[in-house]
């Protein structure tokens, strides 16, 4: 090859492999393309421990993060499949850190070295069917006391072309979950009715902290069981007050809701926040897998009030148990507006899912007839409706309602959807003059 030859040929050698540097430059800054900001607060959890959520996801992201051992996941909604571009907003402000992220079956590390915010590519992931999707942070290394602070997770690329929806704002809201609800359809047939009897059973598993598994649910309040904390359980019974207010201090003396009687260890006092009015609960240790009887009373009293009691059987001790009676003022009805609900009141535990059976629900008039309620209407919170959470199911499986919650599965239930469950056709035998 002459010298002239050689040079010609080297030229084209460069100018190949500069063509393929630059068009891998061009594929390399398309992987760099992110559409939607995910904010970190609103939408991440530490895997296995709610306990740290508190110190680690703050309203200003993923923080004060020190050990290996914490996995943090952020969570996602979308419609299409494809290639996932992930980076996000972030620094490390002790020194280089070094992250493990993974999302799907795909993991990647990570490097990060700038000590002021700013973007954070980690690269091309595959998306392989809609629905929820999370990417989990693991701290590998660090120079310093932390590992690197997060405050939106970026997203783009192929599966990000259809919807696409995370928590985008009311993060108390959104990190509770949505609640979920069965709205029972009472025959005219079945007249005034003086008595709500209906069933729960919470399978093992499912019984989650911040559960409230609402049983006996009417127009003026609600009633079931709830899980406080892993040491305390209880069953919780509330009236609201006529007067609307959060705080039970600015109720008229004439609106108060009044204590009639209470069962043996009930506490009794009075609730605000969500409307405010008469609250009992007794401290009581219900066990998941474990069927559970609510029966509650409403009767007009006849100088415009009207009395409202609520009793648990304690399949435990083979006995209904008492847990209050309240005198609702200028209040004169029946008990209407009869539901069943399922919320999450911990802000911890949203990233967990929780599900029970609710089932053999009757009424009872004045005459003393009892009737079978096998219709309900599913329904969901704003969180739901707006789509900020999509997490939620309810219907019917082997002839009992359910409603579940939380826990970023993908297979909701429309909202506003009609079920029926079969009869059972064998009322509640309860004496009621033997009701304590």
């Amino acid at each position: 090859m002459t010298l002239k030859k050689l040079y010609s040929f080297s030229i084209l050698i460069f100018l190949t492999l500069t063509g393929s540097c630059q068009k891998q430059t061009d594929e390399l800054h398309q992987k760099l393309s992110f559409t939607h900001s995910i904010p970190a607060y609103g939408n991440s959890w530490i895997v296995g421990n709610p306990s740290k959520n508190q110190q680690v996801v703050q309203q200003e992201g993923i923080v004060n993060w020190s050990e290996e051992t914490v996995k943090i996941r952020t969570y996602f909604w979308v419609e299409q499949t494809g290639k996932l571009h992930l980076g996000f907003q972030g620094m490390s402000k002790d020194g280089q850190t070094k992250l493990k992220v993974t999302c799907g079956n795909q993991a990647k590390e990570v490097f990060v070295k700038n000590s002021l915010v700013e973007t954070v590519d980690i690269g091309v992931f595959g998306i392989n069917e809609p629905g929820y999707h999370w990417v989990e942070f693991e701290g590998i290394e660090k120079q310093g006391q932390t590992f690197a602070e997060i405050e939106a997770v970026l997203i783009g690329g192929e599966a990000t072309s259809g919807e696409v929806y995370f928590v985008k704002d009311d993060f108390y809201w959104g990190r509770r979950g949505p609640s979920v609800h069965l709205g029972f359809s009472v025959p005219e047939s079945a007249g005034d009715v003086k008595w709500f009897y209906s069933e729960i059973l919470v399978p093992e598993g499912e019984d989650v902290i911040g559960s409230y598994f609402m049983a006996n649910g009417f127009g003026q309040g609600y009633f079931g069981i709830q899980v406080n904390s892993e040491t305390e359980r209880r069953v919780l019974f509330s009236v609201w007050s006529p007067f609307q207010t959060d705080n039970p201090q600015d109720i008229p003396e004439e609106d108060r809701i009044v204590l009639l009687k209470k069962g043996d260890n009930v506490y009794t006092g009075e609730f605000g926040n969500e409307g405010s009015g008469g609250q009992s609960f007794l401290r009581y240790n219900w066990k998941a897998g474990t069927t559970y009887r609510f029966l509650l009373k409403g009767e007009p009293v006849g100088n415009g009030s009207t009395d409202f009691t609520a009793w648990i059987f304690a399949p435990e001790e083979g006995e209904w148990k008492l847990i209050a009676s309240f005198r609702r003022p200028k209040t004169d009805t029946w008990l209407k507006g009869l539901y069943s609900f399922l919320e999450n009141f911990s802000t911890e535990t949203g990233d967990l899912s929780r599900k029970a059976y609710y089932f053999n629900q009757w009424v009872c008039n004045t005459n003393s007839q009892w009737t079978e309620l096998t219709k309900i209407k599913f329904t969901a919170d704003a969180t739901a409706r707006k789509n900020s959470r999509l997490d939620y199911a309810g219907g019917v499986e082997g002839g009992r309602f359910f409603l579940k919650n939380c826990g970023f599965f993908s297979d909701k239930t429309p909202i506003d959807s009609f079920f029926e469950r079969e009869n059972t056709d064998v009322p509640p035998g309860i004496n009621f003059e033997e009701l304590p």
